[in-house]
């Protein structure tokens, strides 16, 4: 970009933010797509954290189970696979060859090394990469027969799938490992296996697995800069710090893709250059009514960009986040984290303020009438996040309310 770099202030990335993430009320989707699509990919870690983001982000929530499900296990339209920095999400499911060429490949290669390294190592040469491709083909062509098969349903097609090795032996860590749980999630970071239904309700982490559809192989360079495209459309303005922490790629390969984009530079506040899309760099009007929103642990929004000083305050962290770094359920007020919920055993979605300045009575009522509408397609399930943060598990508790 030529010339002075527009600035794009805080206000203007939260209505950015308010309507391209779906959680305005105006902007709300009609389906389970739209919001992937929108988002272009959903945190797949905690299963359930893929329910409640929809669930927000819909204007009609009532259906966001059956309406999931369909997407994901009827009409294939999403599909749950690793991506970005190793992490499982969902994504559309024209998206799937993209995702694999831009992050997956590097990240397969070397949990390919080590599954062969550590069970030729850790069974003495017991189990050699031959027997390894023997046992592969062997599991694969069960699953094709099965169509959709658990871990254990495998195992009785292929016995040898249940072979153990050790790992990390005369380490700390050591411990024994199954042929059957490192090769599953290995041809998974590969694109080759996909996880199906889970074997309980949709809070499950427990699933069969499928083989995975099939899509071209695309240039590497083609499927980042087609990636970080749709990411910036979404996400945008952001950093390159932000896009090198969610893609996980070297900042190399950032830098190449947003030049293969067009990408534009714009001021952000501090002085930091961000980039937005090609063709995005006139100013964005945001809703034009307030607006809240209940998102859950693991959140595509929350977890977004590295930096969230812009909507989410430092002093807040401790209280909403784990010791990893992980998001626990947040409260949103207009554009900016204002506190966090949680469900109780008893299924009542209780909510606590930490940053109350300018939230007052219509900001509180709105806040209470997003509890009340989780809780009405949540129904009789209940929802505990996959990783606790000390506000979620004090409102669990009953501490200080």
């Amino acid at each position: 970009m030529s010339g002075k770099q527009r600035h794009v202030g805080v206000a203007e990335r939260r209505g950015r933010l308010a309507l391209r993430q779906r959680l305005a009320g105006a902007a709300r989707a009609a389906g389970p797509e739209d919001v992937a699509a929108s988002l272009v990919a959903l945190h797949g870690t905690d299963p359930a954290t893929v329910y409640l983001a929809v669930g927000a982000r819909l204007a009609e929530p009532g259906k966001t189970v059956t309406e999931v499900e369909r997407a994901l296990y009827e009409d294939r339209t999403l599909v749950r696979m690793h991506g970005m920095r190793h992490t499982v999400f969902v994504f559309p499911t024209e998206l799937a060859a993209v995702v694999h060429a831009s992050t997956g490949l590097a990240i397969a290669a070397k949990a390919r090394a080590g599954l062969l390294k550590d069970i030729v190592t850790g069974s003495g040469g017991r189990l050699t990469p031959e027997w390894l491709a023997e046992v592969e083909t062997s599991a694969l062509a069960a699953l094709a027969r099965r169509g959709q098969a658990t871990v254990n349903e495998l195992t009785e097609d292929e016995p040898r799938l249940r072979e153990q090795f050790t790992y990390g032996a005369g380490k700390s860590y050591e411990s024994p490992q199954s042929v059957s749980s490192r090769l599953m999630r290995v041809l998974g970071v590969e694109g080759r296996v996909v996880r199906g239904r889970p074997l309980g309700s949709w809070t499950s982490t427990q699933f069969r697995w499928a083989v995975a559809p099939p899509h071209p192989e695309l240039p590497v360079g083609e499927a980042q800069s087609e990636l970080l495209r749709r990411w910036l459309t979404a996400c945008g303005p952001a950093t390159e710090a932000d896009l090198k922490w969610w893609t996980g790629w070297r900042v190399t390969e950032v830098r190449r893709a947003l030049a293969a984009v067009g990408a534009v530079a714009v001021s952000l506040d501090g002085g930091v250059t961000g980039y937005v899309a090609e063709g995005d760099a006139e100013p964005v009007a945001g809703p034009a009514e307030p607006w809240a929103a209940l998102l859950p642990g693991l959140d595509p929004t929350a977890m977004g960009w590295q930096d969230r000083d812009w909507f989410l305050a430092p002093s807040l962290r401790g209280s909403l986040f784990d010791g990893s770094g992980n998001v626990g359920p947040t409260v949103w007020w207009d554009g900016r984290v204002v506190g966090g919920w949680a469900q109780r055993a008893d299924g009542e979605i209780v909510w606590r303020l930490l940053d109350a300045a300018g939230v007052g009575r219509e900001a509180e009522a709105a806040i209470s009438a997003e509890a009340a509408r989780l809780a009405g397609w949540v129904g009789a399930t209940r929802v505990t996040p996959r990783f606790r943060t000390p506000l979620e598990r004090e409102l669990v508790a009953g501490v200080g309310s």
